[in-house]
């Protein structure tokens, strides 16, 4: 039995410890305000390592009020007019935050012709029909890029046999009676054969000429297919008629509604001047339903500048602004896998004379000679004087190592590397993982890459390169940071989801949406459901500098979530493409709500 004085002092130590208890929870408080939203019943995922799991969230205004084990405790919040939402176990997890997006050419490949997938007359037919089922009379249906898939199926790992059939050629008289008042012109995936419509021979006026690049028919006629270069291409061209401003405002609204449905908050996007001035137009009428991360060519630094633009600030008011703001330059040191133009030490497999291609330093620069990086460091060094720092397109073996190379000059001369990235990091040599670390260099990769490039990568590059491709396990393992974006829409010669889903997928189980190979490309690249998870939010609010005001869910932060309608990391991965977005919350508004 305790004496009197030990029973004191145990009391005592017992009572010190509940209230040391209750006053580390977010929500064991003395007062507590009337919430705007509560959430209850929910498999929260905080990625946050000293809170990791929940079950309900208080927001109030724009932020994360408390962070609740126990629905008990959210409930306490509820007043008069709390809007509360029974999750019934839903998975709640930081909003997700897409690091690359393409957003204009997005909704052109929604609402314009899309052919990818096409290599047949009937395909062609639908996707005109649907196209013109959306234009005013006289828009002209552009974009298309058919036979991007004929070679494999979409989903195919490239260990399927090969059509060795010869490409598809469609001619005008396929779609001519579907579009009399739409004139066509419609590209192949690698931009060298194009399709004109009887329209649109007619506005340029070629229905009847003959000229260099057109195809001729066995009857005198033209066919309708145009090769580039030549003469006739150049003079449709000057024939088109640009988008109307309100087709343009239509192909990003249908981009921002297939954003919030997939449960993205924000995006890094590779803006354009044009596209710029669009969003600031939907800001201003209020359908910017996402933020925004704008990452200008990397040639306009000195122009921002003069202009007294900066990182963080908003392209108009030239204020600080957190769902459209100037974000960091995008510069491009390669070309792609899909084309052949990554740049490697080693030629490839299947062209022996092909290194890849020293691409532009930015997007609209001729292309520079093998091995001259001073161009690239001075635009880099005007664009951090005027206080961007650089994201640049890096994809084949020596792309990357030249851009590692460049950034270990800067660090050399005093710059702080904090933000900077490789984009892609596609395919690294073994010596390069860890200088990703050493340099503090973000490693910007897209997942889903894996789940469609696959069909041709060893055939391209070899199986011994191919480890290195996509290495996200080894990237993590050097201690790297990884940021995931979707590069949404895709390549030319490639269609790359946006939705989480599919990248996650890609990450854990690096299969493609088919499912092959069995035991996945390289399984020993596979990383865990949490890591993707990290990648996708606080670490890409770090990439912007933001990650003490959102990336996790926790107390103060911003109240931006993405709610699924099934718990990702509990489930089998060959389930996780069936997951569904329920919620999109940004800044504590819900965005979109699946009925």
């Amino acid at each position: 039995m305790f004496r009197r004085a030990e029973r004191r002092v145990f009391f005592l130590i017992v009572f010190s410890v509940a209230l040391i208890i209750l006053s580390s929870s977010n929500c064991a408080q003395e007062e507590f305000p009337p919430a705007d939203l509560v959430l209850l019943n929910g498999d929260v995922y905080t990625v946050n390592p000293d809170n990791p799991e929940a079950s309900a969230l208080v927001i109030k205004g724009s932020t994360i009020e408390a962070v609740c084990q126990r629905d008990r405790q959210a409930k306490r919040y509820i007043a008069e007019g709390t809007k509360v939402i029974d999750l019934e176990g839903s998975f709640v997890v930081p909003g997700i935050i897409d690091a690359h997006v393409h957003f204009n050419r997005a909704g052109e490949l929604i609402n314009d012709a899309n052919l990818m997938t096409v290599s047949d007359g009937l395909g062609l037919r639908e996707e005109i029909t649907r196209v013109v089922e959306i234009l005013e009379k006289g828009e002209w249906i552009t974009g298309g890029l058919w036979g991007a898939y004929e070679e494999w199926a979409l989903g195919d790992s490239g260990k399927e046999e090969k059509d060795k059939k010869e490409p598809w050629k469609p001619d005008r008289w396929m779609i001519d009676d579907l579009t009399p008042n739409h004139p066509c012109f419609l590209c192949r995936y690698d931009y060298k054969v194009w399709l004109a419509n009887t329209a649109a021979l007619r506005a340029a006026g070629l229905e009847r000429a003959r000229l260099a690049g057109m195809e001729i028919g066995g009857d005198g006629q033209p066919t309708g297919i145009i090769n580039r270069p030549s003469p006739a291409f150049d003079r449709i061209i000057r024939a088109r008629k640009p988008k109307s401003h309100k087709r343009l405002l239509d192909e990003n609204r249908v981009a921002l509604q297939a954003l919030k449905e997939a449960g993205v908050v924000e995006i890094h996007d590779i803006a354009t001047p044009e596209q710029t001035q669009r969003f600031i137009e939907l800001q201003e009428r209020g359908e910017l339903t996402c933020r925004v991360w704008l990452r200008p060519d990397l040639s306009r630094g000195a122009e921002l500048k003069a202009q007294g633009l900066t990182m963080g600030l908003h392209p108009k008011t030239k204020k600080e602004d957190r769902w459209l703001r100037y974000g960091a330059l995008k510069g491009y040191i390669d070309g792609i896998m899909g084309t052949h133009s990554a740049l490697f030490f080693e030629p490839y497999d299947d062209q022996p004379d092909n290194y890849g291609h020293w691409r532009q330093h930015t997007s609209d620069d001729p292309e520079f000679k093998v091995g001259n990086m001073e161009k690239m460091y001075n635009l880099v060094k005007v664009g951090l004087e005027a206080g961007f720092i650089p994201n640049v397109h890096a994809i084949g073996t020596r792309g990357v190592a030249e851009m590692l190379n460049l950034y270990e000059r800067l660090k050399e001369e005093g710059a702080d590397l904090k933000g900077f990235r490789i984009i892609h990091a596609q395919v690294i040599r073994p010596q390069d993982f860890p200088r990703f670390e050493a340099l503090n260099v973000i490693a910007e990769v897209n997942p889903y890459h894996i789940s469609d490039d696959m069909r041709w990568m060893e055939e391209r590059i070899g199986h011994e390169r191919c480890k290195g491709a996509y290495a996200f396990k080894s990237l993590l393992d050097y201690g790297a940071l990884l940021s995931f974006g979707s590069d949404w829409p895709g390549t030319s010669a490639a269609i790359y989801h946006m939705h989480p889903k599919y990248l996650i997928y890609a990450a854990v189980s690096r299969k493609t949406v088919k499912g092959t190979p069995e035991g996945g490309w390289f399984p020993e690249q596979r990383i865990s459901v949490e890591e993707a998870l990290k990648a996708y939010t606080i670490n890409n609010a770090y990439s912007v500098f933001e990650d003490d005001i959102r990336g996790s869910l926790e107390e103060g932060k911003l109240a931006d979530i993405t709610i699924f309608d099934r718990n990702l990391i509990k489930i089998p991965e060959e389930e996780i493409l069936g997951a569904e977005v329920l919620y999109t919350i940004i800044d504590g508004k819900i965005v979109f709500q699946k009925k």
